[in-house]
């Protein structure tokens, strides 16, 4: 199952350290638009958003389960796309 949810640098550090704790937003359904909408509502929660797959939603996020990071980098709104590996870029540009 894909799971959003929305953190801060302290909550990324928290993951690269071991998990993720938050409130994980879950999409309708599979479609593109419901998903946006998810990753949107997360957003809410802090500026960056880390997407990840879960087998059941007891499971708690590591870096192994991270699908991508995505976070607005500029005044558009639009949320930038960052690989599971760039966790480092994405703390720093956090911490600016």
């Amino acid at each position: 199952m894909r799971i959003y949810i929305g953190t801060d640098a302290a909550g990324l550090e928290s993951l690269r350290s071991g998990s993720l704790e938050g409130a994980p937003v879950l999409a309708e359904s599979e479609d593109e638009q419901h998903e946006y909408e998810a990753m949107l509502a997360a957003a809410e929660d802090g500026p960056v958003v880390v997407v990840a797959e879960i087998d059941h939603d007891e499971q708690p996020v590591t870096p192994r389960e991270v699908v991508s990071f995505h976070t607005v980098l500029d005044d558009s709104g639009d949320l930038a796309w960052f690989a599971p590996e760039e966790i480092d870029t994405v703390v720093e540009l956090l911490t600016r």
